[in-house]
């Protein structure tokens, strides 16, 4: 028999349903890393073999309960879309003690043997200069058969955008926003010496007479070379920028991507 039982971690937005040997976790409304969180507090609780259903909105949602899973060691059954909300279906495995009261411990225990060979990076700034650096680091390290993640979030996110113009649906405030914001890695300024935008232009000019690859370039042959770059969900959301407005071949992901993939890399660098 179905019943609904509100906790005090879950009350206003989240539900908490048994339906049968199902337990369902209703986490729509909630931004990164709160359906991650609300998976964990409740996992801990049950018995091992116990499968959850989780219903979100985030679009980063799959691709974090993919890596959380990959993480704890717990099992992946499947995921669907359904109209406008994120299914995945979880068992609780046997990999993993579910039983700590904090995210980090339960993702520490009793992980499988990694090689820890990859390389990861947080890009938060918009700046042209630092933009350059990550890529030549991503793509030198791609060059070497290693797995690349470049996580962007807050103004790392322009650089991913699409230099045209893309119709998209905003309210006046994300609109205002993005106005205000550089359209794309053509329109990035420098940390240093920008002057009115003219730095950046004697930048890329002596990057031309020097055989050097400019950004947009760097970005390509980073594709090429199989980078992965993952937009941060919750960053978008507070910079009002669209999934339509990012360049092709961008991942949406939350925390727990990042996370995996740091968990995973024996470098994380901060950009």
């Amino acid at each position: 028999m179905e019943h609904e039982n509100h906790t005090s971690e879950t009350k206003d937005k989240t539900d908490i349903m048994v339906n049968g040997n199902i337990v369902k976790i209703d986490a729509r409304g909630l931004q990164c890393p709160g359906p991650i969180v609300q998976v964990f507090q409740t996992m801990k609780n049950l018995a091992e073999g116990s499968v959850v259903e989780v219903t979100a909105t985030d679009p980063g949602f799959l691709n974090d309960i993919r890596s959380w899973c990959e993480t704890t060691g717990n099992e992946l059954l499947k995921t669907e879309k359904r109209a406008d909300a994120y299914i995945a279906y979880i068992r609780k495995g046997t990999k993993s003690e579910v039983s700590d009261n904090s995210f980090s411990s339960c993702c520490a225990q009793e992980l499988p043997a990694r090689s820890a060979d990859e390389k990861t990076m947080v890009v938060f700034s918009g700046d042209l200069d630092k933009a350059i650096a990550a890529f030549i680091i991503a793509n030198g390290a791609a060059s070497t058969g290693k797995p690349v993640t470049m996580f962007f979030t807050f103004w790392g996110l322009n650089i991913l955008r699409k230099d045209q113009y893309v119709p998209v649906k905003k309210g006046l405030l994300d609109r205002m926003l993005g106005m205000m914001m550089p359209k794309g890695s053509k329109n990035l300024p420098l940390s240093k010496m920008n002057m009115l935008g003219i730095g950046p232009r004697m930048i890329r000019m002596v990057m031309r007479k020097k055989n050097i690859s400019s950004l947009e370039e760097l970005i390509a042959q980073a594709r090429r070379l199989g980078v992965r770059m993952v937009a941060c969900n919750m960053s978008m959301d507070v910079m009002g920028i669209k999934k339509e407005e990012l360049i092709d071949g961008v991942e949406i992901g939350g925390v727990a991507t990042f996370l995996n993939s740091a968990e995973k890399s024996n470098m994380t660098l901060f950009i």
